[in-house]
């Protein structure tokens, strides 16, 4: 490595390894440390010098408790642990919440599903998050734990709310994402995902989208529309959302819907796409999702 390499990474010079979430949480608050679970984010960032990189290092893997996705009362708990092939391949979330193994699926390469966590890609904060897009739609909130006069403390936070700019977020500096948690949903409810880059899973999403929602006879209800890389953080589209609500679809309504989703948003140019190129390609999305609806 030369040298202005080496001076841009720095050297870590602490590993931790706890196997409680205490230990965790109270390592978190005392120290400079970086949390790794499946390094996946955390290398590109090093080896890129995106950020300072901290000079401890703590990999969470095997703090018990943080993996594993269940339902309890009606809701659904995602561990931060739970990687892209765990939602993949889960029955459960297959039967009640299936727009996130239908995003997992188009998560990557099989060897980073394997590695990357629910919780990594919630904590990076990128507005192009894959995982974060369905979460939007599923009114999903983050539970964040920490050390707090001697225990752990914990909180959560609207998904809705968590987000606040590129790489920016509500949690805290002595805070651990420890699982996300939605409401199950019932039968009859509708959801696709959609995602365009060169290479559509393997590469950040030029644009993302997904939709959710219950038909009835042609009626919409329940409606939640999110968009990927198309503003400064990840977004639902609530006007649109309003105005499809509880409609039945037509041309018209169809176009109006359009119209409305185009003001939602808030695209730039950068080196991967144009701000008009991710215009078109969100109203080809949602547009195509409509239609898919209105024809059944």
């Amino acid at each position: 490595m030369s040298e202005t390499a080496s001076q841009a990474v720095p050297r870590i010079e602490a590993y931790y390894a706890p196997t409680s979430l205490e230990e965790a949480v109270e390592q978190i608050a005392a120290g400079d440390v970086a949390i790794v679970a499946g390094g996946t984010d955390l290398m590109v960032t090093a080896n890129g010098a995106l950020r300072r990189i901290k000079r401890g290092l703590m990999n969470i893997r095997h703090v018990p408790g943080l993996d594993g996705i269940a339902e309890t009362g009606g809701r659904i708990r995602i561990g931060a642990l739970a990687t892209m092939t765990d939602i993949l391949e889960s029955d459960l979330l297959r039967a009640k919440a299936p727009i996130l193994p239908a995003t997992a699926d188009r998560f990557a390469s099989v060897q980073i599903r394997n590695a990357a966590s629910v919780g990594g890609n919630i904590a990076n904060a990128s507005p192009a998050a894959d995982m974060v897009i369905p979460l939007l739609c599923l009114d999903a909130e983050v539970e964040l734990a920490s050390w707090k006069d001697g225990a752990v403390s914990t909180r959560t936070l609207p998904i809705t709310d968590y987000f606040t700019g590129p790489g920016k977020s509500k949690r805290e500096a002595g805070e651990l994402i420890t699982a996300v948690e939605f409401d199950a949903q019932g039968a009859g409810g509708h959801a696709a995902f959609f995602k365009t880059g060169p290479r559509p899973a393997l590469e950040i999403a030029i644009v993302s989208m997904g939709f959710m929602a219950r038909i009835d006879g042609g009626t919409l209800s329940d409606i939640r529309i999110a968009f990927g890389a198309v503003a400064p953080t990840p977004i639902r589209a609530p006007e649109t959302e309003k105005l499809l609500d509880g409609q039945t679809l037509d041309d018209d309504l169809i176009a109006r819907a359009l119209e409305s989703a185009d003001t939602e948003i808030k695209p730039i140019d950068d080196v991967r796409g144009t701000a008009w190129y991710r215009r078109r390609l969100a109203r080809v999305y949602l547009e195509e999702e409509l239609r898919n609806v209105l024809e059944g």
